[in-house]
């Protein structure tokens, strides 16, 4: 078949689902889970399934997971998630966040890219194959409702149901092309922890002429939290700013080839000051990142309220390199912080999850990295470690045993958690053909 009409036809295929992105999932507010998860079943029974089953655990979202017959033995496991971040702030949206628009060759709407989209674009492909000829593979889909609160379940669910979920590799949630339009091939995911500072002074607020001898909370959690950093934003915490994680050479010349393109970044992310490193590859693959995503203090809303506070609280996140545990990580902040002079100031951990990363040499990870540069070219691809954000790839690594790659419709400007999340449909229907390609090269 010609590229050109394959491309037609996924997309008209793609938009027969588009009542998915409709379907407003938030799992930090238990909005609209049922009547998506129930929507996959249908759909997953619709394109021929030949198992559909809803897991689900006592206090967790449930996981919906469809198993299709192909023409060989070989199987492959797709990860993905049917919930969505809350679309805030809504005024900042060119349309409805939940309403699919096509505008400038652009998908926009929630879940475009993270993670909807790319459910939809296998989607679309699983009825290209059942229209002509059948699946070249078995697949098999593990589709969760909780990865934006850190897919707290998901490994019990595997351990659950091992037998169902055995295959021979397992595909990710998605990926993009990166700032030099090259399509990314994805081996792993870093870890994260999630945590809360906070620092009392007194037993409240107190009048702001009292500032000439009473401690602020703000004054105190700031200069707390900057003494992680030094002055161009490196971490400064004992054990937890690795320089490089143990990569061999093979590895090695993978992140070099990454080749960031600084520039390109900056406009996409809409950054105005320098960044805080000059290499950035090795910077998203190897190092830890340490964020505060927002502090609170004091008097916030309009107006004057004249006050010292006596309490002020921040949240943080950090992102780690696959070889650091979570646990601990978070230890060495709070040590670093009392070593540092502040041990009023306390730590409350929320969730983690640890990284993974594939064996570069295993020869699922060579012949998607082969497939890609064969479509897109040598200097077309880029093979990345493992990407910087979290998710839980650890669990099916450790439990299932497979290799992992990740790959799909996204790329630089499309926006991931903000308002206006897009995706190029150029893109969506170059990963369409990837995976085509890929599953009937794999049987």
């Amino acid at each position: 078949m010609e590229r050109q009409e394959f491309d037609e036809i996924i997309l008209k295929n793609a938009e027969s689902f588009f009542d998915y992105f409709r379907l407003a999932c938030i799992a930090v507010r238990n909005e609209k889970v049922a009547e998506t998860s129930a929507f996959l079943e249908k759909t997953f029974e619709k394109l021929g399934a030949k198992k559909v089953e809803h897991y689900r655990e006592e206090g967790a979202n449930p996981v919906v997971f469809a198993e299709f017959s192909g023409k060989s033995k070989e199987t492959i496991l797709f990860y993905n998630h049917y919930d969505v971040q809350p679309p805030e702030p809504v005024e900042e949206w060119n349309s409805d966040p939940f309403e699919p628009t096509i505008e400038d060759e652009r998908l926009i709407v929630r879940g475009a890219c993270d993670d909807k989209g790319e459910l939809v674009m296998r989607l679309a492909l699983l009825k290209y194959f059942n229209e002509h000829g059948g699946l070249p593979v078995n697949v098999k889909f593990f589709v969760e409702g909780e990865e934006e609160v850190g897919s707290p379940n998901v490994e019990k669910y595997i351990q659950a149901h091992l037998d169902e979920l055995k295959c021979d590799a397992c595909i990710w949630e998605g990926g993009q092309k990166d700032a030099n339009e090259r399509f990314e091939i994805v081996g792993g995911l870093k870890g994260i922890v999630a945590f809360e500072a906070e620092v009392k002074t007194s037993n409240g607020d107190l009048h702001s002429s009292k500032s000439c001898y009473a401690p602020n909370a703000a004054v105190r959690l700031t200069k707390g939290l900057a003494s992680l950093f030094d002055d161009s934003g490196k971490i400064l915490v004992e054990g937890l700013n690795l320089t490089e994680d143990s990569l061999d050479r093979t590895e090695r010349a993978l992140v070099k080839k990454m080749r960031c393109n600084q520039k390109e970044l900056k406009e996409n992310d809409g950054i105005i000051e320098d960044l805080i490193t000059d290499d950035v590859s090795s910077a998203l693959v190897c190092e830890p990142s340490l964020s505060i995503n927002g502090l609170s203090a004091g008097y916030e809303a309009d107006g004057i309220k004249t006050i010292i506070p006596g309490f002020a609280k921040a949240k943080l996140d950090c992102r780690l390199a696959p070889c650091q545990d979570p646990e601990e990580s978070f230890e060495k902040i709070q040590a670093q912080l009392e070593k540092n002079g502040y041990p009023d100031i306390r730590l409350t951990y929320l969730t983690g999850q640890p990284g993974y990363r594939s064996d570069v040499h295993s020869p699922f990870v060579k012949m998607v990295l082969k497939q890609a540069e064969e479509i897109f070219g040598a200097d077309g691809t880029s093979y990345v470690l493992n990407s910087p954000i979290a998710g839980p790839a650890y669990a099916f690594g450790r439990n299932l045993k497979v290799p992992i790659a990740g790959f799909g419709i996204g790329y630089p400007g499309q926006k991931m958690h903000a308002p206006n999340e897009n995706i190029r449909l150029r893109d969506f229907c170059d990963a369409a053909w990837y995976l085509k390609c890929l599953l009937e090269k794999y049987r």
